[in-house]
């Protein structure tokens, strides 16, 4: 059955007595009067907004050349590859490919931004649809103190045509003349890769033409609301792509403004207001758009069921734990944009863990414990936790629970109050049999729309909503978190043969075919094939000084030779309750091996036995700390998240000292009881200065400057924002800072002053060089629909700071580092097809033509499929090549001390 009849047969949508033949009013603007946010204005309750356009944005404009040099033939197979430190040594120049690896192709220029005529402006809010929206939110949040220039750049943004979240238009590469011919590197070893992009191979001959549909009353059902216009087939013809608020066509209407009238199956009679708003070439940016509807729809068709933005199946491919009490739903992550020369779609494999306990049924088993503590218990468990409501197939996060209202409680809908009882049955069918439940509350992740008016919360019902996820209790449930590694961690094989077997089931099934047929699209059977290149393994510790390490993966060899500057630990407290004093014994003992080994001198602690209260670690660290006190290592009974934090919170901020809390269990597994002592001293001679390895940076008199910013969305406290900047040139000596900003805020106002002070510690600490020649900024954090605020805002300011100085001429890049990407790529050997090398560099194909941008895969993976880093140069008044820029960034994932492989 077709995702159309299964719709018709859920809703029974079908035409008025009066409209029967589904001829439209012609000629008229909508007989409304207001705009759907003027009307979720009006005072008192109101009813939920429908929901609006899917969150894809428009992409740049394809053109017909392709872009950079193509790598037309190899190097000899007896030339040397070289290494990185010779690639950093060259002669700084401009970036060009040598002669092997250039191809005369045309150069692909790069994209202006899509015009304002063909983005589209219509957003779907969080929570916009399945939750019953009030007037003025219950618990309102306070507005921050947000930099004047802040505040301007997101109202330019938002005037500029409110972009969707998705900077497509963002050219970065534009302003950076030396890359503008070849971003490609040419060092290492040239090796072949699989992917997930598959190339549309067709597209469509013909003009697209984009409307608005409206709804009168409004419809908070987005399956509803299809089957309301689907009555009208005859008018739109065969090709029709609706997702809820906006309608695509391959043909356009008599008129601007069409009216149709349908009726729902409880004969109320709904007007449809169908406005065009553009006329599309068929490689224009906003067709991306529709070329991922048309895709998701591919997938209702086939069964799979849409969770928020992706797809699962949960009919057929769900695995029950039954014992566990949860689900085990496979699906696809996809996504279709344009890449270096081809439009293509991203796809890769998804979980989604969904429990079938409700909150209702949580809230029960809190309210049954008899605690008078039992709300806000419930509240903590809960809070922030992602919920799954079946009667709409969306996702909400939890912010508030509120008790003052249940299923009985109205709310204002088209100028008439109804209770949340009746709505949902009216709206989704959904039965509600407790009427004693309290309702949940799911702010918005904007508060302002684009009329600027705020926003409401979505008010849903605990019975109708299912948790997903694991909460804070199961995932320290090993049983728990091993039984979903087992299933989710898929190894390259399985992954991509569960990717394949997608795409040959749509070009299997006979709707699907058919359709693309009727669209003039098509998708290539195989994954796309590219070259990629394998930098040199970088060498640790070449000063001698320490045992020289040249590997990826050295926890062996770190073990076995000494660190590069072990630092003696003459004075430090060991904390611990009276229960766990064997415990405590046992790990100054292994301490005392391991640190011997790795040439720490290492001295007995001061033993601080303690009843297990908060109250009493506290006492006996107020008591014991010193000036001379190095460190205090804390050994706690459990992972209790209360007594974690308060001890940090002592030896963090009322009494500074450098601390490591370890839990007692760990110490319980002899198997592991070696390695986690060892990494435990590790970490203690860090946190005093000492440091483990190092590694030699060609460039002398160059700082690197790491920068991100924490978002507790839970409990929805201040954002932290952390920035450290390196003080010399083996990047074993850092300065750092951190700050509160308001909660969600990403960008940094102090970023200025920071990197201010940064300077000044450099100073200090070179005396030869005062400031630096080069200033690395490695930004992570920044999503694509946020390149922008980033480019105007905090670029800015480090150029201000840095031209404050007078007669210094700094070479400065910027990088912003994405870590949460769709993206897999796949080496084969042995006829199977396994992880990538650590040091895999991946700049042609799956880039981005506006971007400067290049992957590198840093990690060695044993189990589950190895993700890549992206990285993409926002500014660069450097004449490094991508060569060295691509060297400089591997190098610099060596210097994690938590790991001893790249990450």
């Amino acid at each position: 059955m077709s995702g159309r009849a299964r719709k018709n047969r859920m809703a029974r949508g079908r035409l008025p007595q009066k409209a029967q033949s589904g001829a439209p009013v012609e000629g008229e603007q909508p007989g409304n009067g207001s705009s759907r946010g003027q009307q979720r204005q009006r005072q008192g309750r109101q009813a939920p907004e429908p929901a609006a356009a899917l969150e894809v944005a428009p992409a740049p404009a394809s053109t017909q050349a392709r872009g950079g040099a193509e790598i037309s033939a190899q190097p000899s197979a007896t030339a040397r590859a070289p290494t990185c430190a010779e690639i950093l040594t060259r002669p700084a120049g401009r970036a060009r490919a040598p002669a092997w690896a250039r191809a005369a192709v045309p150069i692909r220029p790069p994209l202006a931004p899509a015009p304002a005529s063909e983005l589209v402006r219509h957003e779907e809010p969080r929570g916009a649809e399945g939750g019953a929206e009030v007037g003025a939110s219950t618990f309102p949040e306070e507005e921050g103190q947000v930099s004047a220039r802040l505040r301007e750049l997101t109202q330019r943004k938002k005037q500029r045509g409110k972009q969707n979240i998705h900077d497509i238009g963002v050219n970065t590469r534009q302003n950076l003349r030396h890359f503008i011919e070849c971003k490609r590197g040419t060092s290492g070893t040239v090796v072949q890769l699989k992917t997930n992009h598959f190339r549309l191979t067709a597209l469509p001959q013909w003009a697209l033409y984009q409307y608005h549909v409206n709804f009168n009353p409004q419809m908070d059902s987005k399956r509803l609301r299809s089957v309301l216009l689907d009555v009208h087939k005859q008018l739109l013809g065969k090709c029709y792509s609706f997702d809820g608020a906006i309608l695509f066509l391959c043909h356009r209407l008599r008129n601007k403004v069409t009216e149709v009238f349908s009726q729902t199956h409880s004969g109320e009679n709904v007007r449809i207001t169908i406005t065009l708003t553009n006329e599309l070439l068929p490689n224009s940016p906003t067709c991306l758009q529709f070329y991922n509807i048309i895709f998701k729809r591919f997938l209702n068709t086939m069964n799979l069921v849409q969770i928020g933005r992706n797809f699962y199946d949960i009919c057929n491919g769900a695995e029950d734990m039954r014992d566990l009490r949860f689900n085990i739903c496979p699906g696809f992550i996809t996504s279709i944009l344009q890449y270096e020369n081809d439009i293509m779609l991203c796809t890769d494999v998804s979980h989604k863990v969904v429990r079938k306990d409700t909150v209702l049924d949580l809230i029960n088993d809190f309210q049954r414990s008899g605690r008078h503590t039992a709300r806000e218990d419930i509240l903590k468990e809960i809070r922030g936790q992602i919920v799954y409501t079946k009667h709409n197939n969306r996702t909400y996060r939890v912010d508030d629970i509120d008790w003052e209202q249940n299923p009985r409680s109205t709310f204002e809908k088209d100028g008439s109050d109804i209770s949340f009882l009746n709505y949902y049955r009216q709206q989704y069918r959904a039965a509600i049999t407790d009427l004693e439940q309290p309702v949940l509350v799911s702010l918005p992740k904007r508060k302002k729309g684009p009329d600027g008016r705020l926003k409401s919360p979505a008010l849903l019902m605990p019975e109708l909503c299912n948790l997903t996820g694991l909460t804070r209790s199961m995932r320290m449930n090993d049983r728990v978190t091993k039984n979903i590694a087992n299933r989710t961690r898929l190894s390259p094989e399985k992954r991509y043969s569960e990717l394949q077997k997608l795409v040959d089931n749509i070009h299997r099934n006979t709707d699907v075919q058919r359709e693309l047929q009727e669209w003039g699209l098509d998708f290539d059977k195989q994954s796309l094939s590219l070259t990629a290149r394998v930098l040199p393994v970088q060498k640790l510790n070449e000063d001698r000084r320490a045992m020289s390490i040249c590997c990826t993966d050295w926890s062996k060899e770190i073990k076995r030779g000494q660190l590069s500057y072990p630092k003696p630990l003459n004075n430090w407290l060991l904390v611990f309750n009276y229960e766990n004093e064997r415990l405590a014994q046992i790990l100054w003992e292994k301490l005392n091996i391991t640190t011997r080994a790795l040439g720490i001198n290492l001295r007995p602690p001061l033993q601080c036995p303690v009843e297990d209260k908060i109250e009493e670690y506290l006492k006996v660290l107020e008591k014991n700390i010193t000036p001379q006190t190095q460190i205090a290592v804390c050994l706690l009974p459990n992972n209790k998240k209360d007594k974690y934090d308060a001890i940090k919170k002592y030896l963090c901020v009322t009494h500074p000292v450098p601390s490591q809390c370890i839990v007692a269990e760990t110490l319980n597994r002899p198997q592991i009881l070696l390695s986690v002592v060892t990494r435990l001293a590790l970490q203690m001679n860090c946190k005093i200065g000492g440091h483990l390895w190092k590694i030699s940076m060609p460039l002398t008199d160059a700082m690197f400057v790491g920068i991100d910013c924490y978002h507790d969305t839970a409990s929805g406290c201040e954002s932290v924002a952390g920035f450290v900047a390196s003080l010399d040139t083996s990047l074993t000596k850092w300065y750092s800072w951190c700050f509160l900003q308001k909660p969600g805020q990403e960008f940094l106002d102090g970023l200025m002053s920071c990197l201010e002070t940064a300077l000044g510690a450099w100073k200090k600490n070179n005396k030869q060089c005062p400031l630096p020649k080069f200033i690395f900024v490695y930004r992570d954090g920044v999503g694509d629909g946020q390149l922008q605020t980033m480019v105007d805002y905090e670029v800015p300011q480090i150029l201000r700071c840095l031209n404050s100085h007078p007669n210094y001429s700094y070479k400065l890049v910027v990088i912003v580092v994405k870590k949460r990407l769709n993206a897999r790529f796949f080496v084969e050997k042995n006829g199977r097809l396994e992880n990538p090398s650590a040091g895999t560099v991946i700049d042609v194909e799956v880039t981005r033509p506006e971007w400067y941008d290049f992957f590198i895969i840093s990690q060695s993976v044993r189990v589950g499929t190895v993700m890549p880093t992206h990285y993409n140069v926002i500014f660069d008044n450097t004449d490094l090549t991508p060569d060295q820029i691509q060297c400089l960034t591997y190098k610099l994932c060596y210097m994690y001390y938590n790991w001893t492989v790249p990450c």
